[in-house]
């Protein structure tokens, strides 16, 4: 039976969802039924439906005490909000429910596995947050708390583990019907590392192994790990804090992290092959996978920046929204996303020009809008004299606009927002480095109403951002500092 904080919870989001027009919301992707969201949790396809929960505080649209929201699809471009799953409602969870996943029972019943938070007074006055792992049991849409909670505290972890850095489990059952989890955790001096958990009936955890350590290496605490196999690799997401960068790479400080390797069975230790950014642009963070029944992994995440949340206006309705689904892949040892190929049944309107010459500003007849599907093929009309820049420019008006350029000589994109309509000093511009021969260069640009996010190169690297620019300003325009050649595919997405 739901606690009182969750039925006031459910209760509330009722309401609130009412006061928030349609047209306030991005057209699909997910964003909070009401109030504040962050991570992805609980990625997972069951009954017949995607699921997807999310970090949730109802009441305002600032972080605070973590409930569960839910959202179910048949498409996961269109989604239906389910009442919020989880509430801290238990001494173990008393101040958040925190980030996990979800898997199911032999018996058909849906299990979710998450970090319960509680926190606990210091020596010296101040508070610090236990961190437990903890499960609930349902049936896709009511939740119940195990009564054995927490599963896993801080004596199951192994020497030098931190209490106040461990969480965000991401479970998954084996094919011997046996669970495991990987979670994030850190060294008392704050060193990220992810431990390997295994359970012979999704109730009963033991620590399997450290699997991999970060020995200083990429940030501080590893946050949202996940861990999979794909293309005959192992692959290890992650979100760690506090990164430098390093070269192109890193740049987002609360940032994410790819490592492609192996898994060497007998010891329980992650073998690194290689290493990249997940996103290389400025709002991705918390990264979760899901298999799909048709053998695809999927991959979803939080479109928004830890440093840039504080400058939104704590009066709007709704604030965080999930990145749009991609379908991942790995290519010469490098990760590729695309996205979800779902997408191409919102397309219409299809508008094509071929071979068109972009020297100084040129705008297109019928390409514009905020809900699109663009296809952008770059090249220099003269391989032997390159153009110096190439841009686009979109959600445009005379006031407003966001860039994407690109710079051949240096093989650098760029993703710009500073004219989008920001009154802040918040970080405006990311650049990556990519792969370009003779100034050649392939983007598919997609945009909703409150956000674009760039592939490079059919998926070598995406770059994501969002703006909260006027609906109004859905001008698009072409500019080249020299000359190029540009073909465009371009569809309205309805």
């Amino acid at each position: 039976m739901a606690s009182q904080i969750l039925r006031d919870a459910r209760k509330y989001e009722e309401i609130a969802e009412e006061k928030i027009g349609e047209e306030e919301r991005p057209a699909f992707h997910l964003s909070v039924r009401t109030g504040w969201m962050n991570d992805p949790n609980g990625f997972s396809f069951y009954n017949g439906q995607y699921h997807l929960f999310y970090q949730y505080y109802p009441y305002r649209s600032v972080w605070d005490s973590m409930h569960w929201g839910h959202a179910i699809s048949e498409d996961l471009l269109h989604w239906k909000y389910f009442p919020a799953a989880l509430a801290p409602d238990t001494e173990y969870d008393r101040d958040g429910c925190f980030s996990g996943s979800a898997s199911m029972f032999s018996d058909g019943r849906q299990l979710l596995m998450y970090t319960g938070v509680a926190k606990e007074t210091q020596p010296d006055g101040s508070t610090r947050e236990i961190q437990t792992q903890c499960i609930a049991i349902g049936d896709g849409r009511d939740y119940e708390k195990y009564a054995e909670n927490p599963v896993l505290t801080q004596k199951d972890l192994p020497e030098g583990g931190d209490k106040y850095n461990f969480r965000d489990p991401k479970i998954w059952r084996e094919e011997d019907g046996t669970y495991a989890c990987v979670i994030g955790n850190c060294t008392g001096d704050g060193d990220g590392r992810i431990l390997l958990f295994r359970s012979e009936d999704g109730l009963c955890w033991k620590f399997s192994s450290i699997l991999v350590e970060n020995q200083k290496r990429f940030g501080k605490m590893w946050e949202c790990p996940d861990f999979f196999t794909l293309d005959g690799k192992y692959v290890l997401l992650t979100s760690p804090q506090d990164m430098l960068p390093k070269g192109f790479e890193y740049h987002n400080g609360n940032g994410t992290l790819c490592l492609i390797g192996d898994l060497e069975k007998e010891t329980g230790k992650f073998v690194e092959e290689a290493n990249q950014s997940i996103d290389y642009g400025i709002d991705f963070y918390a990264s979760q996978t899901m298999l799909a029944p048709d053998g695809r992994r999927i991959m979803i995440g939080w479109m928004q920046n830890w440093d840039t949340c504080p400058a939104h206006q704590p009066e709007r309705k709704w604030f965080g929204q999930m990145c749009l689904p991609r379908e991942l892949s790995i290519r010469d040892g490098h990760l590729i996303q695309q996205p979800i190929r779902e997408l191409t049944a919102m397309r219409s309107g299809k508008v094509h020009y071929e071979n068109v010459r972009i020297i100084d500003l040129v705008r297109l007849e019928k390409i514009e809008g905020r809900r699109i599907d663009m296809e952008l093929h770059i090249r220099p009309e003269n391989k032997e004299e390159l153009f110096r820049k190439f841009a686009v420019r979109f959600a445009q008006d005379e006031i407003y606009h966001t860039a994407i350029s690109f710079r051949p000589h240096e093989s650098i994109v760029k993703v710009d927002r500073k004219f989008s309509g920001s009154r802040r000093a918040l970080i405006h511009q990311r650049r990556s480095l990519v792969r370009t021969k003779d100034g050649e260069l392939k983007l598919r640009i997609i945009l909703d109403r409150f956000s674009a996010e760039v592939f490079i190169n059919d998926g070598e690297q995406v770059m994501t951002i969002t703006f909260y620019t006027p609906q109004t300003a859905k001008g698009i325009s072409f500019y080249a500092d020299g000359t190029a050649l540009l073909d465009v595919v371009k569809y309205d997405l309805i």
